[in-house]
């Protein structure tokens, strides 16, 4: 299975505090433990929302607002990881280093796969989906 792991942002990410020394090289380290043991697809850290623009879609209109943006549910950053269980990514979640010991929150989200829309992803659709998938990982080779 495929989760998401989602890095709340905090004050201090929102501030733009880059992560000590010491938190860069044990994140560098736990990252190639992931690497290793064939978890991490993907991940990276994301700039303060005030570099951001949030997109608001109401039907056949949208507005763009500026960050900013004020709650607590912002990001900070995320890893995308290939698991067996969700008992295994709260396995490797536990393991994050927090050498800087800034309180904080991560939030492991499924990702949905083909399977979990039943009949309404007609074959047409899986089809489509399929080669998506293969173009974007042609696209990255």
């Amino acid at each position: 299975m495929r989760v998401m792991v989602i890095i709340k942002a905090t004050k201090d990410s929102e501030a733009g505090v880059m992560p000590s020394q010491q938190l860069l090289a044990a994140m560098g380290k736990y990252n190639e433990e992931l690497v290793k043991a064939g978890i991490m697809l993907d991940g990276e850290g994301l700039k303060p929302s005030k570099f951001g623009k949030r997109i608001e879609l109401e039907g056949d209109k949208t507005r763009v607002h500026d960050g900013p943006f004020e709650t607590k549910e912002l990001i900070a950053g995320f890893w995308m990881w290939q698991v067996k269980s969700m008992e295994e990514a709260v396995a490797w979640a536990r393991r994050i280093p927090n050498t800087d010991g800034v309180h904080s929150f991560v939030e492991l989200r499924p990702v949905f796969e083909s399977e979990d829309f039943g009949d309404n992803l007609t074959p047409e659709l899986r089809a489509q989906e399929d080669r998506l998938r293969a173009e974007l990982s042609k696209q990255r080779s």
